[in-house]
């Protein structure tokens, strides 16, 4: 594969980036994918400051490739986490769920190649106003936290084509090599992959939480609660209460109390399918295995090529 935007602006063999997803992307997962020739990141979102430090320096002994960290902005101890990055000389930071202008210029006058994700073409245009290096535009069949707008992938990637002069990496409903290209022909420079590497041998998330993944069908995932924060998970028992609740006219208070804390840690880290909070996408209904990371990019890749070949017959 050629070198394109993305390539050149991370120093990476493809243009393949792995999501930064809370507790499934740890320094194993980050150091296997970097390793593979895409770019591995660490999902501080589920990580206290001193976790972080440890997960970072760990990835350093694992992979001499860059890597980078996803920072979700709607977190506290964010001046903290911000801190370790930089004590630490990480050199590429994703941002997201958050107002990019609040961070992208200390970032950047450290030296650190900045990305932001959004979910609609004008937080596109707000985050390139703020400077950042790059977008990741994710539609809304992505799983985990996700835009109100319900854009899907197909229409979103070209509509901030259409109004960006920046990088642009698509994100959202991506597993295959064939979805790769596709988004590459709307007008994508790169693509981020998150739920096809839960699945992974090295993702951090619990055993049972990967099994749930491959088992799961079409129309298996849900986006609600978007009176807190828009979020795509399985349907389950807690999924269930949350329809109950709704159907109860739910105020936003009872859906807090509801959803109380550490919920996704106790059904994506811990196990509980029941109780738990299982954010994963849409296109869970197309993986059906859990293997080593460095083997899911061999796959998309000779899937991205065949198809590619194939076009000239279209």
């Amino acid at each position: 594969m050629s070198q394109n935007k993305i390539t050149e602006l991370f120093n990476v063999q493809y243009p393949i980036v792995q999501a930064g997803m809370i507790w499934a992307s740890g320094w194993r997962l980050a150091s296997a994918m970097s390793n593979s020739g895409g770019l591995g990141i660490l999902g501080a979102g589920s990580m206290y400051p001193q976790v972080l430090d440890e997960h970072i320096k760990k990835c350093q002994k694992a992979t001499d490739k860059p890597f980078g960290v996803n920072v979700p902005m709607l977190y506290p101890d964010l001046d903290q986490l911000m801190q370790v990055i930089v004590e630490n000389g990480v050199k590429i930071v994703f941002t997201s769920a958050g107002n990019p202008k609040t961070w992208t210029s200390f970032l950047k006058e450290k030296g650190i190649t900045v990305v932001h994700v959004v979910s609609s073409v004008k937080f596109a245009l707000k985050a390139q106003e703020a400077g950042v290096d790059a977008i990741v535009a994710e539609g809304f069949e992505a799983g985990g936290h996700n835009g109100r707008d319900e854009t899907t992938t197909m229409v979103l990637i070209p509509s901030v084509k259409e109004q960006i002069d920046i990088p642009l990496i698509a994100a959202g409903g991506i597993a295959t090599g064939r979805a790769m290209l596709a988004a590459m022909i709307l007008g994508a420079d790169g693509v981020q992959i998150g739920s096809r590497f839960v699945a992974s041998t090295e993702a951090s998330s619990h055993d049972t939480f990967k099994k749930a993944v491959v088992e799961a069908k079409e129309g298996d995932t849900q986006l609600t609660l978007k009176e807190l924060a828009p979020v795509r998970m399985l349907k389950n028992r807690f999924y269930q209460q949350v329809q109950e609740a709704y159907g109860n006219n739910a105020s936003v208070e009872d859906l807090k109390t509801l959803l109380g804390r550490a919920r996704a840690k106790r059904g994506m880290f811990e196990g509980d399918m029941e109780n738990g909070e299982l954010e994963i996408g849409q296109v869970s209904g197309l993986i059906h295995d859990i293997k080593p990371a460095s083997e899911i990019i061999s796959e998309i890749l000779a899937e991205f090529e065949a198809a590619k070949k194939g076009i000239p017959s279209l």
